[in-house]
């Protein structure tokens, strides 16, 4: 069911729809004000909604940074400054990002790199050595990876062949 762009609920409703939403899945507060910017309700009944989410554990900032360091360190591979601009673009506050990566350990967020790379060696096009060399930091960084972690891996790739 598609729901119009401006439709027109209670206030009981709306947190009634975003709490359901919520127990499916986690949310932070700036998805859940997206979702409920449709409903055409003030900004007021806006911030009640979203204390009374946080309030009974719905809505909850920290759990919802760990759960998205997790699923895309998992199963998007990417890389801690790729992660952290998501969620500073989810306007999560930069300690709460800081602290949720305590976390993870460097092993955990840079695992995926290395069989990132060998597979990414494979598909590529390249002339010279050099070319495929930044080719390969193109990709690291673009998936959020340090440079340091990403010459530490391109190097024991290439080195190994």
């Amino acid at each position: 069911m598609k729901e119009n762009a401006s439709l027109k609920i209670s206030n009981e409703r709306a947190y009634s729809h975003m709490a359901t939403l919520c127990a499916k899945r986690e949310y932070c507060t700036s998805d859940i004000r997206k979702k409920l910017s449709r409903y055409c309700l003030n900004d007021d009944d806006v911030e009640k909604i979203i204390n009374r989410l946080k309030a009974e554990k719905y809505i909850d900032e920290v759990r919802y940074c760990r759960s998205f360091i997790n699923d895309k360190l998992r199963f998007n591979k990417w890389g801690r400054k790729k992660i952290e601009f998501a969620l500073r673009q989810k306007l999560i506050p930069s300690d709460l990002i800081s602290n949720a990566f305590l976390d993870f350990s460097d092993d955990m967020l840079n695992e995926s790199l290395e069989s990132l790379l060998e597979n990414k060696v494979r598909s590529i096009q390249y002339g010279s050595a050099r070319e495929k060399r930044s080719k390969l930091i193109r990709f690291a960084i673009g998936r959020g990876f340090s440079m340091d972690e990403t010459l530490r891996c391109i190097n024991k790739i290439l080195s190994e062949k």
